[in-house]
This record gives structure tokens, sequence and C-alpha cells, in this order.
């Protein structure tokens, strides 16, 4: 365990320094897209059923059993300059995904999205269909329920669904690893610089981002757990 100065000292190393800013860039970036396409899948999973609902459903769910750097290698065959999604990128809009900072925003947003998708899908399947009935009855359109029965019904799921999301995105490894590809300063997140401070025998430096990240796990546990009980 490193000295009070000597940890004072790696935070202030070039290499923290990186892997922290980009860890709170790729939040800022995939957090706001995760809470819009979370509450908007889980609304069509929760309210909807036929084929394609399922098909939906299996495609959300992929990345919580799926090894993530298995999820990773499939996204880097689509994504990549040779796949069908990448190579249109590339050629229509110059857009790099693979080894780059959207490759890493993209990887955060598919980790954290299920978890938010199954926490609106599970509050609209077990109270709010009861309320998007009655709103419907009482002549409602389906604009005026979403904002105005749906959404206030579900907040405290959304809340839940974003801390989780949070929580998981800032320990994602295996999916940013593929797109990624763990650039130093560029694409290292602040998982990814423990893999590397331990890889270099920096012990000290992996242990000062290990606390660095259950301080924040263990805020986002008792932050959901008030959601919870409130």
């Amino acid at each position: 365990m490193p000295s009070w100065p000597d940890t004072l000292s790696i935070l202030r190393e070039p290499d923290t320094l990186a892997c922290m800013r980009l860890s709170i860039q790729t939040a800022c970036m995939a957090m706001p897209l995760i809470a819009v396409c979370g509450v908007a899948l889980g609304y069509v999973l929760g309210h909807w059923r036929g084929r394609w609902i399922a098909f939906i459903d299996f495609l959300v769910t992929l990345p919580l059993v799926f090894p993530p750097i298995a999820t990773g290698y499939l996204l880097l065959m689509l994504l990549g300059r040779r796949g069908v999604i990448g190579s249109f990128l590339h050629e229509t809009f110059e857009l790099e995904m693979i080894f780059s900072f959207w490759g890493v925003v993209l990887a955060a947003f598919i980790a954290g999205l299920p978890l938010m998708v199954k926490q609106v899908q599970a509050a609209i399947q077990n109270e709010t269909n009861r309320l998007i009935e009655a709103a419907y009855v009482l002549g409602k359109s389906p604009v005026t329920t979403f904002f105005r029965v749906v959404l206030p019904s579900i907040r405290k799921n959304v809340a839940i669904g974003l801390s989780l999301a949070f929580a998981r995105l800032l320990g994602e490894v295996g999916i940013t690893l593929m797109l990624g590809g763990n650039i130093s300063g560029k694409t290292s997140t602040m998982s990814l610089e423990v893999y590397n401070a331990v890889f270099t025998g920096e012990y000290d430096r992996a242990f000062v981002l290990v606390f660095l990240l259950g301080v924040v796990s263990m805020l986002l546990i008792i932050l959901t757990r008030q959601f919870s009980n409130g």
C-alpha cells in the first residue's frame, strides 16, 4: 500500500491523469445515450409483445451473459474498416470507430445499456402497464401518457439503472480492449490502466486506481440503496 505522499504523486502522473480524464469523458458521452435509449427500449420491451420484441430483448440482454471480449470481437468485425458498418462509416463520414475515443464510448454504451433497459422494463411490466391502460381509458394520448404517466412512475428505476450502468461502464475492460485497443493516453481507461500498471510492475499505481474505483463503486451502491428504499 503506497503512503499518502506517494499516492498524491501517483495521482499527478500524466498516465494516471490521462486515464481518469478519459473515463470521465467517456461517461459524459455514454450516460446521456444510455439514459435516452435505455428508457425508450425498456418501455418498448415492457409494454409491447411480438417476435421482433423478443429478438430485440435478446440483443439487449446478450452483453450481460456473453463474454465481453467475445462481444468486443464481434463489434470489431462489424466496425473495422473491412466490416459492413465500419467500411460505410469510413467511406461516408471518414469516421474511425476502432482504436479511437468513439470506440471506447461505444464499448461503455453497450456495457451499461442492458442494466438500464432491464430496470425500466421490469418497472413497466410490474406496475406501469396498468397505469398506461387507465390513461388510455381516460382518453390520454400516447405522448401525454408517456411523459405524464410513464416517466414519473419509473423515475426510481431510471435512477437505479443509471447508477448501475455507470458502475458497469466504469469497470468495463473486455469490449473496450477490443474496440479501443488500450492505447496509453488515448484509449486506456482507468480499468485498463490497472491492467497496464500490474503488467509493468507498477503495483502502487494499480492500488491507487483500484482504490479510486472501489470508492466510486461503494458510493454508487449506497446511492442505489437510497433510491431503492426511497
